[in-house]
């Protein structure tokens, strides 16, 4: 009998020996930096929390209560095209233009809106459980953050949960707003840093993590968020639009080896 405890605390240990090894292999995931390769203004105003790019049009969501939009704009010239403000207490978080909808999350109100992506009208409204923080469309489904490190998939038209996948690293993340890559990474900040996890939304496994530190001298507010928050490809490229929270520039980067 103490033999057999002896064997099966050595097959613990060993067991826990490995698995550290994986979990610290898990998190060793490439090391990446960004490269910025043209700046545009931005309303300081706006309290960033989804950014979506669809040909010319730059749609962006903002957030806190009172103060919450929807914007389109070009995102050449800076015209604006369409914009619709939440009324109160709606605070709106993260955004995705998924074939003729164009759906927007709230925080903590349980309620996506589904918008006219022209006019930015409200055609339809969803539930959903827990807090909206971030969202992007992929492959036929919308992918969603609740700022955890799990990721929920739902359907497009319906807004339905269909899966999710927690991270296999990184498990103290808080998943904000994501966007989908052409490659099918899905991009996420992890807030409050300034870091951004290139993620495998099959898998789970972090692909890379990306260093966007020192892209404007903080605090932008004294005793305010001013966290990076908005990403989104640019079509057809290897480059990225990035936005923070009170940003008054948003910055057009590459993601290049650390």
């Amino acid at each position: 009998m103490k033999r057999n405890r002896q064997t099966l605390a050595i097959g613990v240990l060993v067991g826990l020996v490995i698995w550290g090894g994986c979990a610290a292999a898990d998190d060793a995931s490439p090391a990446m930096n960004v490269e910025v390769v043209a700046t545009r203004s931005h309303d300081p105003r706006a309290f960033t929390q989804g950014l979506e790019i669809d040909g010319d049009v730059l749609y962006e969501g903002t957030g806190l209560s009172g103060a919450s939009s929807v914007r389109a704009t070009n995102r050449f010239t800076g015209e604006q095209l369409a914009r619709v403000d939440l009324p109160a207490p709606y605070f709106g978080e993260g955004l995705t233009l998924a074939g003729d909808k164009l759906w927007q999350l709230t925080w903590q109100d349980h309620t996506a809106f589904a918008r006219d992506p022209n006019t930015l009208a409200e055609i339809g409204r969803a539930s959903y459980a827990g807090e909206g923080w971030g969202l992007c469309t992929r492959a036929g489904r919308l992918v969603m953050s609740d700022g955890t490190d799990t990721l929920t998939f739902r359907d497009p038209v319906t807004f339905a949960p269909t899966g999710s996948i927690r991270l296999t690293s990184h498990q103290n993340a808080r998943l904000n707003e994501l966007d989908c890559a052409e490659d099918g990474s899905v991009y996420a900040n992890d807030w409050p840093s300034d870091n951004i996890l290139r993620i495998d939304p099959d898998s789970g496994q972090v692909l890379a993590q990306i260093n966007a530190a020192g892209l404007l001298p903080r605090p932008l507010i004294p005793n305010g968020e001013d966290t990076l928050n908005g990403i989104a490809q640019i079509p057809g490229t290897d480059r990225f639009l990035l936005a923070g929270k009170n940003w008054p520039t948003t910055f057009e980067v590459r993601f290049v080896p650390a």
